[in-house]
């Protein structure tokens, strides 16, 4: 059975980095995703002693998220694919079991480019910063 972001973005275990989408409008996507480290067993082998989620993962999950929120707030249709990151800033290591929450900025959106910018928070601290954009890649 589909889940609801299964529902708005084409992507799948193991490569599926949204847990929920809990607001999203014109403005501002909120989600969240927690790493498990049982179930998500082929991220561990970044930082294994530090049990770092891997910062390139966590920018995926941020897109993935900002590619939701656009498909539920109904501002978007197609099939759009990452195609640039800008302004990556890593601030802090996030751990499996930790629930990531992403508050993402709509900069641009249109049914051919969505521009975003967002936050990745772990215990209410910015652990991430980006940018990126995403060009719709499906034929139409």
């Amino acid at each position: 059975m589909e889940t609801e972001i299964e529902k708005l973005i084409p992507h799948r275990f193991p490569f599926l980095f949204v847990d929920k989408i809990i607001s999203a409008d014109e403005n501002e996507v909120i989600g969240i995703k927690s790493f498990d480290k049982s179930i998500d067993k082929m991220l561990t082998g970044s930082f294994p002693d530090f049990n770092y989620i891997p910062g390139m993962i966590l920018i995926e999950s941020m897109a993935q998220c900002g590619g939701a929120g656009i498909k539920k707030a109904g501002l978007a249709e197609g099939l759009f694919g990452l195609v640039s990151m800008g302004d990556v800033i890593f601030l802090k290591g996030a751990t499996y079991g930790e629930e990531i929450k992403y508050v993402i900025k709509n900069v641009r959106v249109s049914n051919r480019l969505i521009k975003q910018t967002g936050i990745a928070y772990s215990r209410n601290e910015p652990i991430v910063e980006a940018t990126w954009v995403c060009a719709r890649i499906d034929k139409s």
